[in-house]
């Protein structure tokens, strides 16, 4: 392409020269995972593609920032079904031309602490996990095998899933013959099967452990997104070479090699509607813009509350999607380190603490912040070491993450106000949340204690702003049996010429929103995306 952008291929505003179309063929709203593997395989397909991204950096939870020499992912953290093994995997390596590059996290890729003593290493191998299990829990033999055996029957039935999901839902009839054990597997929740499998609470904890990358306690997920994430890291973690941002920048360098474009910092007010079909984007400014179509990325919760006008946002799909809750917010606190911090208990792979054996306290209790208990669940993660190609200086400078759940509502009082200029009740709140995660990060880990040289913490607000999720929410619309019995999270939407993309039409994390990306794509053009996915 003649106009490909010399350093990035996005910008606050078109590069000069840019042929830009009066008539693109689709604008995607949102650069998250789902908006920028949608727009790139539509790219692939020959279309000129605009993405519309509100925020200054592209790239939704996969994007990154900076303070100072540090930098840090905001979403990923390790990702499974990256290889050329595995579909996925093969989508992303063909939409980046290869050049978008994982390393493995190691051979263990989560390890958990529980409150007891027990510590397990989640390897990166099937039958290494199953071994694992075995020993640790003897008389669990036969819960365990059934349980891997439910994980496999899940994964089976997934591709009749999505494709059915490209379907109108008035050919239910039809899909119901070929989903109906997806269908059973999404409507059971994971508590309900994991009693059914054994009485042993901490095994069952423990094969319900990872629920934090999907969002919902046992009691509230569908067993199959609970056996999802078993699935998807049967065969380990990756990390993108470069840093998360990496993936931003080749998936969209792909949409502006085939004559599209990615405009930053470009706010989209509400969805231009004419005789009940979508032809573009108004924007905030009072912008127009038109294409063929329009592909909402931005989640379909957050479109239907945002973007689509009165009499559609009223109606009773759109009702349907906002009655379902989404998922938790949560905090982290991000950390620049100097030293070795391999040394002092560190490591590329990602670091559980469990501080109870119940697996339904969802949040953090921060309804008093004067006497605040420690949080149920820390997440650790150490991105600087993931990264192959991360230098860290001679001063040794290395970054760390640590993340739980919090209620929303407590956050939602300082809605409206402005990121850095909340008030001093909030920054108040806010440091006392930071210094007791702090504390209760270095009693896990006190040799990090001496080589802490930033410290950071972000709130739910922080997430509204940027990325603009429902309340707060890191995975949309929670995981329960109510949200995949909904018929109108699909990619093909109830008005003409609007398409959704993302997780929410597909399942939870990076390659769930990359594959609710590629159905959206699908919807669109199902013969030439066919094609495309048989020649991977």
């Amino acid at each position: 392409m003649s106009d490909r952008p010399v350093r990035h291929p996005w910008s606050k505003n078109l590069p000069s020269g840019f042929a830009a179309p009066v008539l693109w063929d689709s604008i995607v709203i949102g650069s998250g995972m789902g908006g920028m593997t949608c727009a790139a395989l539509l790219a692939a397909l020959g279309q000129r593609v605009l993405v519309l991204e509100q925020h200054y950096v592209p790239g939704g939870f996969t994007h990154s920032f900076k303070r100072g020499k540090y930098h840090w992912d905001v979403g990923v953290h390790a990702v499974g079904e990256v290889t050329e093994r595995s579909m996925p995997g093969r989508l992303l390596a063909g939409l980046t031309g290869r050049r978008l590059q994982w390393a493995s996290l190691g051979p263990v890729y989560d390890a958990f602490a529980f409150p007891d003593g027990l510590q397990l290493g989640f390897p990166d191998n099937p039958q290494a996990f199953r071994a694992l299990l075995h020993d640790t829990f003897p008389e669990g033999r036969q819960a365990v095998d059934a349980y891997f055996a439910r994980v496999r029957e899940v994964s089976a039935a997934m591709r009749s899933y999505y494709l059915a999901r490209l379907a109108p839902p008035s050919a239910h009839v039809l899909t119901d013959m070929f989903t109906r054990t997806a269908r059973r597997a999404f409507g059971e929740t994971a508590q309900h099967a994991l009693d059914r499998l054994s009485g042993d609470h901490r095994l069952k904890t423990v094969l319900a452990a990872q629920w934090a990358y999907h969002g919902a306690t046992p009691s509230r997920a569908s067993l199959a997104i609970q056996a999802l994430v078993t699935k998807h890291f049967q065969w380990g973690g990756y990390y993108p070479v470069g840093g998360s941002s990496a993936i931003a920048r080749e998936l969209l360098q792909t949409v502006a090699d085939a004559g599209g474009y990615t405009r930053i910092s470009a706010d989209v007010a509400q969805i231009l509607l004419e005789k009940g079909t979508a032809v573009g984007v108004r924007m905030r400014d009072g912008e127009e813009l038109r294409a063929r179509r329009v592909i909402s990325a931005a989640g379909v919760s957050s479109t239907v509350q945002r973007l689509l006008p009165r009499e559609v946002a009223d109606t009773r799909w759109a009702a349907s999607v906002r009655a379902l809750p989404p998922a938790p917010a949560h905090v982290c606190l991000y950390l620049g380190f100097k030293g070795d911090i391999r040394s002092a208990g560190a490591g590329a792979y990602n670091q559980w603490y469990y501080n109870t054996w119940d697996t339904e306290i969802d949040a953090w209790d921060i309804s008093d912040p004067a006497r605040l208990a420690e949080a149920p669940v820390l997440y650790c993660s150490f991105p600087s070491l993931k990264d192959p190609a991360y230098d860290p200086g001679p001063e040794q400078r290395h970054t760390g993450e640590v993340v739980t759940f919090v209620p929303w509502d407590r956050f939602s009082g300082w809605l409206g106000t402005r990121w850095k200029r909340r008030g001093d009740d909030y920054d108040q709140f806010k440091q006392s949340l930071q210094d007791s995660l702090l504390e209760q990060f270095f009693k896990k880990l006190p040799g990090l204690r001496p080589l802490v040289d930033h410290v950071e913490l972000s709130t739910p607000l922080s997430t509204d702003t940027f990325v603009r999720p429902t309340q707060g929410s890191i995975y949309g619309i929670l995981p329960t049996p109510e949200r995949f019995a909904n018929p109108y999270l699909r990619p093909r939407s109830k008005i003409a010429g609007l398409f959704f993309a993302g997780s929410e039409v597909a399942t939870v994390g990076v390659i769930g929103a990359m594959m609710g990306g590629a159905l959206a794509a699908a919807a669109v053009d199902p013969v030439g995306a066919a094609r495309l996915l048989r020649s991977l």
